[in-house]
């Protein structure tokens, strides 16, 4: 099959990033002796320069990581909400959901806390040796991508009235960030040479250094400015001034926590994804609605087999509506078995679903928020986001226009914002997956002694009382970052993910199933065929961010799906948009054959920015 890209294939190291300045920063890790794991974090904090509208130092990240000889793990950098986050406190604002923007939809920052854990647990590279691509990118300039600028210009008239020390940031002279010219980010330098500073006072070992950084950050200087800026009204998506909830305490008494992950075994393969906290059981559920062997699906690519994954898709997030959280217990075991999934599977006809029809996993009756369904509408053109896209003015229709995971913004700063994503494996073995996001320019103002802003993740937490998602203090808010790691036969052979919030676990599991219906190529995965191929996603859910909309029934195709499989699927009943082309998913992934030790990967041409590199 003609793909843009060859599937890279090596032996010593191969990364995919969303950002090709952060794939090359990584190949100079692995160049430079060090493993998988320093590659990630210097990879990780290169994308909150080069990529700041969609992730940040204050945003989070989930990590799955399969070191060699050794099991595979979660590593949760998602913060929870803070102590005095409660549904009374925001109640009594006047507030129905978490705004989007501002102070109030601060979780406690939880992505510099990870990349800190994994690189003292997994790492043999010093904090100043992975820091040193960012700080340069960051002090010296880089080239920026469009979308940079594009999202500045969307809320300059915020920044140049409320939020000014954003402006400072990324309205220099009055000018947003230009492609072809470089951006800098100087106050972000001086903070990580700073960090670097106080955490060598701690002496020449690594691993004392690496606890002093987090000290800094959780009590220091870095700690001290966050909570200023959580003080500070804030004008947010409500159309209020805001003060945050976050307090010292918060900052000091949260650390990222290893756990294991959320498994599902079908046909071979074993899909291992963060828990229901994050969405990528989602994943799992919709394995577990396919037949158990590959060769039991419709035929690849037809309306029959498009079909059956929109459907099984639906049934899947309403369950994620209903059950995931970290508010409650999550009936995960019952949600992957067997006889739970015969009876949903028998749900899916032959005509499109326009109900959320979550199910009732050991007797259990499904509860959702009363706002989950008050904000659905089938008009066509209908934005579930409620935001305008890349390229619509503001209160055009959206649809179809920009969804390869880019965030959308409003001049109120209302943004669905989104996300980076990395693979990498070495030559030893090790494999990590990461999804880093939040903390993007658009989401809070840049704290000005620091030069980046606070997350806003709240926003995907419901102010109803008794949901296994409802805002709790101390409990994390259910985010939709999903990385994956597979194994074949019980061995890591394969991490992948993408950014695009709610449709990064349909985009995956399309992406998943390209690579285990199709042929393989030179001997491995075809991963770039399996990106290449055409993809969609459905609305058919309450969304994760603010406004929380859906649009029933709805399939956004890109332009390069077969036009039978189009009309077949309208004549099913979908509400069928044709994006544009190459408008669906920025997916990355890599690869190793444990037979062999061949070494792939493979990168997105959406978005025009993602790339693998290897040897």
């Amino acid at each position: 099959m003609f793909t843009t890209r060859p599937t890279l294939q090596g032996t010593f190291g191969m990364v995919s990033s969303t950002h090709w300045l952060a794939s090359q920063s990584a190949m100079a890790v692995l160049e430079d002796d060090g493993n998988a794991f320093d590659a990630a974090v210097a990879a990780g904090f290169v994308l909150h320069v080069v990529e700041p509208h969609l992730n940040g130092p204050g945003g989070e990240v989930p990590i799955i990581l399969a070191p060699v000889d050794g099991e595979v793990r979660v590593l949760c950098g998602q913060g929870p909400a803070p102590a005095g986050a409660s549904i009374g406190h925001y109640r009594s604002l006047g507030l129905e959901l978490v705004p989007g923007t501002g102070p109030l939809a601060a979780a406690v920052p939880g992505a510099f806390d990870a990349w800190m854990v994994l690189l003292r647990d997994y790492g043999t590279k010093s904090l100043a040796q992975v820091l040193r691509y960012a700080i340069g990118y960051a002090e010296d300039g880089h080239a920026p991508v469009e979308r940079i600028g594009e999202t500045v210009e969307s809320v300059r008239e915020l920044f140049e009235t409320e939020w000014t020390s954003s402006a400072d940031v990324y309205l220099p002279g009055g000018k947003a960030p230009a492609p072809g010219e470089l951006f800098r980010n100087p106050v972000l330098a001086a903070t990580w040479r700073r960090l670097i500073s106080e955490a060598e006072s701690a002496g020449e070992d690594r691993v004392a250094q690496i606890e002093a950084a987090r000290m800094v950050w959780r009590e220091g200087f870095i700690a001290q400015a966050l909570l200023r800026q959580s003080a500070t009204p804030t004008m947010d998506t409500s159309g209020s001034h805001h003060t945050g909830t976050l307090t010292a305490a918060d900052l000091a008494g949260w650390s990222a926590a290893y756990e294991a992950p959320a498994t599902y075994d079908w046909d071979g393969w074993t899909v291992c994804k963060a828990g229901a906290w994050s969405q990528g059981p989602v994943f799992l559920q919709q394995l577990a609605l396919l037949p158990s062997r590959a060769a039991d699906l419709p035929a690849y690519g037809s309306a029959q087999y498009v079909h059956q994954l929109i459907e099984g898709c639906k049934l899947a997030m309403a369950d994620r509506e209903a059950w995931y959280g970290d508010a409650a217990e999550v009936p995960l075991a019952a949600l992957l078995s067997e006889p739970y999934n015969t009876a949903r599977r028998a749900l899916i006809g032959e005509r499109a679903s326009y109900e959320l029809r979550p199910g009732s996993p050991e007797g259990r009756e499904p509860v959702l928020s009363a706002h989950a369904t008050a904000v659905s509408t089938g008009e066509p053109g209908f934005d579930p986001l409620g935001l305008p896209a890349a390229g619509a003015g503001v209160g055009e229709p959206t649809v179809g226009k920009q969804t390869t995971g880019e965030p959308t913004v409003a001049k109120d700063g209302a943004t669905r914002g989104d996300t980076c994503h990395l693979d990498i494996v070495d030559r030893w073995g090790n494999m990590i997956a990461a999804t880093p996001s939040g903390g993007w320019l658009q989401s809070n103002p840049v704290v000005p002694e620091l030069g980046f802003p606070l997350g806003t993740r709240l926003q995907m937490a419901w102010l109803d009382p008794g949901l296994p998602n409802s805002l709790t203090p101390g409990r994390r808010p259910r985010t939709t970052l999903t990385p994956s790691i597979a194994l074949r036969e019980g061995v890591p052979v394969l991490a992948f993910g993408t950014p695009g919030g709610d449709q990064q676990d349909q985009w995956q599991f399309h992406f998943f199933l390209a690579l285990a219906l199709r042929a393989p190529v030179r001997g491995g995965l075809d991963l770039q065929g399996a990106i290449d191929a055409p993809n969609w996603h459905n609305d058919s859910f309450p969304g994760s961010f603010y406004p929380r909309g859906m649009r029933p029934g709805s399939v956004t195709v890109e332009e390069g799906m077969d036009p039978d499989v189009i009309e077949a699927l309208r004549r099913r009943g979908h509400d069928v948009t044709v994006g544009g082309a190459w408008s669906e998913g920025r997916l990355c992934a890599v690869a190793r054959d444990p037979e062999t030790g061949v070494l792939s990967a493979a990168a997105n041409p959406r978005g025009m920015q993602g790339y693998a590199v290897g040897r």
